[in-house]
C-alpha cells in the first residue's frame, strides 16, 4: 500500500486493540474530520435557511395531497432547494475525500482479513485457467515448510499446498513451464500482506494466499466485517456530532 509507511506510525497502535474497537475509533474519528470540515467550508447560514426552506416545502406537499397538481409545483421546487443545498455541499466533501480514501485503503488493507500466526497452517492456493495441465513447483524460503509434496499437478484448474511458518515476510515461488510466478506472505499477529495476487496471463489466473474473512459484529445472524461496521459506527458518530456542534 502506498501510503502504508505513512500511516503505521499513526493508526499503528489501534492493531494491538480488538479490531471492532479500532473501527469504533476510526469510525469516530472520520465522522468528526467530515463533520468540522463541513461546518468550516459551507455557509452554516445559508444551509439552515436552505433545509428550513425543505421542511415548509414538506409540510405543503403534505397538506395538498388532494390538489396533485399544486402539490406537484411545490415538489419541484423542493427539489430544486434540494439540489442547491447538495451544489453547496459538495466543496466539502471535495476537501475530505482524499483523506477519507487514504484511510479507507489502510483499513482495508488491515482490518480485512484474519493474519496468519506462527505455527499455524495455511494454505496458497494457484488458479489456472481452463484446460491448463501439467505440473507446478512451489519453492519456499528459510522459514516457512510445506506439509506435503512441493510438485503437484493441476486437478480441476487449480494447485493447493498447506503451509506454516514462522514470524517474518516471505517470498514464495511458484515454477510452471520454467515460468516462475511469486506472492508475498506475512505471519505476524495483527498484519497481513492482499491475499490474492491477480496475474492472467493466460496460464495463471491468481495466486492466494488462505486468509479468513474478518467478522467483527453479528446483527441477529448478518455478520459484517470492518466495512459494515464502519457504516454502522460513522452514521451514528456522525448523528451525534451534527447535534453536538450544530451543523446544518
Amino acid at each position: 500500500m502506498v501510503f502504508e509507511n505513512f500511516l503505521d506510525p499513526i493508526f499503528g497502535p489501534l492493531l494491538n486493540l480488538p479490531t471492532l474497537w479500532a473501527v469504533i475509533i476510526l469510525s469516530f474519528f472520520i465522522s468528526l474530520i467530515i463533520t468540522v470540515v463541513y461546518k468550516y467550508t459551507t455557509d452554516q447560514n445559508l444551509m439552515k435557511q436552505l433545509k428550513d426552506e425543505m421542511k415548509e416545502f414538506q409540510k405543503e406537499i403534505k397538506e395538498l395531497k388532494k390538489e396533485p397538481e399544486k402539490a406537484m409545483q411545490v415538489q419541484k421546487k423542493s427539489m430544486q432547494t434540494n439540489m442547491k443545498y447538495m451544489m453547496k455541499s459538495m466543496k466539502s466533501t471535495l476537501y475530505s475525500i482524499l483523506p477519507i480514501i487514504i484511510i479507507f485503503s489502510w483499513m482495508s488493507a488491515n482490518f480485512a482479513y484474519e493474519p496468519i500466526s506462527a505455527g499455524k497452517d495455511f494454505t496458497t492456493t494457484v488458479t489456472f485457467e481452463d484446460d491448463v495441465k501439467g505440473s507446478i513447483e512451489l519453492s519456499v524460503p528459510l522459514g516457512v515448510v510445506i506439509d506435503g509434496n512441493k510438485i503437484k499437478e493441476v486437478k480441476n484448474s487449480e494447485v493447493k499446498w498447506v503451509l506454516s511458518g514462522e514470524n517474518g515476510e516471505y517470498l514464495l515461488e511458484y515454477i510452471f513451464d520454467g515460468k516462475k510466478y511469486n506472492k508475498e506472505v506475512l505471519i505476524a499477529e495483527n498484519k497481513y500482506r492482499e491475499p490474492i495476487k491477480r496475474i492472467g496471463d493466460k496460464i495463471v489466473k491468481s495466486i492466494e494466499i488462505g486468509h479468513e474473512e474478518k467478522k467483527l459484529l453479528n446483527l441477529f445472524g448478518w455478520k459484517l466485517g470492518w466495512l459494515g461496521s464502519y457504516i454502522i459506527f460513522s452514521i451514528i458518530f456522525s448523528i451525534l456530532i451534527r447535534k453536538i456542534i450544530k451543523v446544518y
